[in-house]
C-alpha cells in the first residue's frame, strides 16, 4: 500500500507550553508595539512564523552533541569538528565561524567591498543589503523576471540574469565588482530555488571577468532537494552530493547556521583565499572572538556540526519541503494568492494582489501581517516596501518590486494541526480583505527600518 501522507521523520521527546492571548490582549499589544510585529514579546504570539531563524527544535544528537562540548577559548576540538564537517560539505578551505550570518556578512563586505562598489546578488536579503550599503556601495539585485512575478511557475524564479549581469559589469566596470552573491535559495524572492545551471553560468561569468563569486548559503540543503526534484540529471543524487557540486562552483560563503544549519545560532564564513581570510580573522578578533569560536561557545560549534549533516537527510528534506507546501495547498485552494510555486521554508502572500485597494505607500503587506496577528494570533513578517522600499530625495518612496507577507515554517517544531490552524486564520482573513486599511509609519531608525519602525492606521 502506498504511502499518502508525508509524516514528520521524529518523535517528539520535549515540547514546550503555547500561549493563547485573546483578542483584546492581542489589540492591546499591537497598540503597545506600534503595530510593528517584531514588537511582541513571544508570549503573546501564538503561532510564531515570523522566522525560521534560530527558531527550529535541535535533535537528541545534537543535544547529547552539546554535553561534550569544548569550551577551550583557543584550539577548542568542537571548531575543529565543524571544520572538518564544513570542509567536506564545501570543499573550502579558510573556516571562520561567526555568531550568525549578519555577522559573516559584516566581516566579509567590510573587507573586500569599498566605497562606490556594485555588489550583484539574484536578490539581497535585509541584513545582506544593508551591510552592503554600510560600505557606501550599492546592493543591485538581478533576478530573472519570472522572480517577481507571484504567480510564475517556473520551477528556479531564483535564478539570477545573467545577461543583466554581464550588463552590470561592463556598465560599472570589473574593479567595482568585488564580488558577485547568490542567494539559495531565494528569501526574499519568495524561497525560490537557484538551478545548477544557472550557478554555472554565474560561475563562468566569474571567470571570465576573474570576480570572486560567493554563495548567500542560509537555505543550501532546500536548495539541493529543489535540485533533486526539478533539474534534469539530478534525480538519483543524493542532497549532499547536489550540495557538494553546488559548493564546488564558488570561491566562498556566508551562512547563517540559524537555518540549514538546524541551530538556534551561530554561522560561519569560507573561502579558499588565503589572504582575504587573515583580514577576516583580523577583523573576527576585533568583534566576534578568536578564530576557534567566533563569538559562540563550544556546545554551539556542536550543534553546528551535528545539524549540517541532519539536514541533507532525505527523510527531513522530503518532510520539510512537504509542510511549506501543505499550507500553500491549503491556502491558495481557498483562492488566497501567494507566490507560486511554494518556497522551501516558507509561504509568502501576496499583498498586492490579497490587497489590491491598499496603495504601496500604505504598506498593504504590513497591514495582512498585522491583521493575520490580530485575527488568530499568528506571526509573520512583511517582505515589501517597508522592508525594501527606497526613499526618494523628494520625500516619496520607491516600493518594492513585491508586496508579501512571509510565513516562515520553523524546522521540526509545529505539527499539521498547527499548520492546519495557521492556514484557517488566513482564510479568515481574506473573507474580508476589503475591509482591510492600510498604515503610515511615524517613527523609523536609518538602517533596518522593518525591525524597529512604529506604525499607524490610516
Amino acid at each position: 500500500m502506498p504511502y499518502r501522507t508525508i509524516i514528520e521523520p521524529f518523535r517528539i521527546h520535549s515540547v514546550q507550553a503555547i500561549d493563547f492571548p485573546t483578542g483584546e490582549q492581542r489589540q492591546e499589544a499591537l497598540l503597545r508595539a506600534g503595530y510593528n510585529l517584531f514588537g511582541l514579546h513571544g508570549d503573546e504570539v501564538i503561532i510564531d512564523l515570523l522566522t525560521d531563524s534560530g527558531t527550529g527544535a535541535m535533535s537528541a544528537q545534537q543535544w547529547a552533541g552539546m554535553m561534550v562540548g569544548d569550551e577551550s577559548y583557543a584550539g577548542s576540538r568542537s571548531f575543529y569538528r565543524l571544520r572538518d564537517v564544513i570542509e567536506d560539505l564545501t570543499g573550502l578551505q579558510e573556516i571562520i565561524p561567526t555568531h550568525q550570518g549578519r555577522a559573516a556578512e559584516k566581516i566579509l563586505f567590510t573587507t573586500v567591498v569599498n566605497e562606490g562598489d556594485v555588489v550583484p546578488n539574484n536578490t539581497h536579503f535585509d541584513t545582506t543589503r544593508a551591510n552592503v550599503e554600510y560600505q557606501n556601495a550599492e546592493a543591485r539585485d538581478l533576478v530573472i523576471s519570472e522572480g517577481i512575478d507571484p504567480s510564475s511557475e517556473a520551477p528556479f524564479k531564483g535564478n539570477m540574469d545573467v545577461v543583466a549581469l554581464v550588463r552590470t559589469i561592463e556598465e560599472v566596470g570589473r574593479e567595482r565588482v568585488p564580488l558577485i552573491m547568490v542567494t539559495v535559495t531565494n528569501n526574499s524572492g519568495g524561497g525560490q530555488p537557484v538551478s545548477m545551471a544557472n550557478l554555472r553560468a554565474v560561475r563562468e561569468v566569474c571567470n571570465r571577468y576573474e570576480i570572486p563569486f560567493f554563495l548567500d548559503a542560509c537555505r543550501f540543503a532546500e536548495n539541493a532537494w529543489f535540485i533533486k526534484q526539478r533539474e534534469e540529471g539530478y534525480a538519483d543524487r543524493t542532497p549532499k552530493e547536489i550540495a557538494q557540486e553546488m559548493f564546488s562552483l564558488v570561491d566562498g560563503c556566508t551562512m547563517s547556521a540559524k537555518k540549514d544549519g538546524l541551530s538556534n545560532i551561530g554561522g560561519f564564513l569560507a573561502m579558499n583565499n588565503p589572504h582575504v581570510a587573515r583580514q577576516c580573522r583580523n577583523l573576527l578578533i576585533l568583534t566576534e572572538g578568536f578564530p576557534t569560536y567566533g563569538g559562540l561557545a563550544g556546545y554551539d560549534l556542536e550543534a553546528i556540526a551535528q545539524g549540517l549533516v541532519e539536514v541533507l537527510q532525505e527523510e527531513y528534506l522530503r518532510y520539510r519541503i512537504r509542510s511549506t507546501g501543505y499550507l500553500a495547498d491549503k491556502v491558495s485552494g481557498a483562492g488566497v494568492p501567494i507566490v507560486r510555486p511554494p518556497g522551501g521554508h516558507a509561504v509568502y502572500l501576496d499583498a498586492k494582489s490579497f490587497l489590491g485597494h491598499i496603495p504601496p505607500h500604505e504598506y498593504p503587506a504590513q497591514a495582512l501581517a498585522v491583521e493575520l496577528y490580530r485575527e488568530g494570533g499568528v506571526r509573520g513578517v512583511e517582505i515589501g516596501s517597508v522592508m525594501f522600499g527606497k526613499p526618494q530625495p523628494d520625500g516619496t518612496e520607491l516600493p518594492a518590486a513585491m508586496e508579501l507577507v512571509r510565513l516562515a515554517v520553523p524546522r521540526r517544531t509545529y505539527t499539521q494541526s498547527h499548520i492546519d490552524y495557521v492556514g484557517e486564520v488566513v482564510i479568515a482573513v481574506a473573507e474580508r480583505a476589503e475591509h482591510l486599511r492600510g498604515y503610515r509609519i511615524v517613527e523609523q531608525a536609518p538602517w533596518l527600518r522593518h525591525f524597529t519602525a512604529r506604525f499607524e492606521p490610516v
